[in-house]
């Protein structure tokens, strides 16, 4: 799965752990940890708040493109 990978490349880069993550954009530590496993993917919403707060595009993040 393309958003798990990229997902997880982002976090990486970012220096950001999943606690700010989560509590940057209003969901739990858990939901967080479950789309760096591949478990769930986000909502349209919780998308479009997790690339606003890492300052990455939905279409890097959904394998759509290759721009960050």
């Amino acid at each position: 799965m393309k958003f798990k990978e990229r997902f997880n490349e982002v976090l990486k880069t970012s220096g950001k752990s999943q606690v700010e993550i989560a509590n940057a954009i209003g969901v739990s530590k858990q939901c967080v940890s479950d789309y760096k496993s591949g478990k769930s993917v986000p909502s349209l919403e919780t998308l479009f708040e997790l690339c606003t707060f890492l300052d990455v595009s939905a279409d890097y993040l959904l394998g759509i493109n290759n721009d960050y």
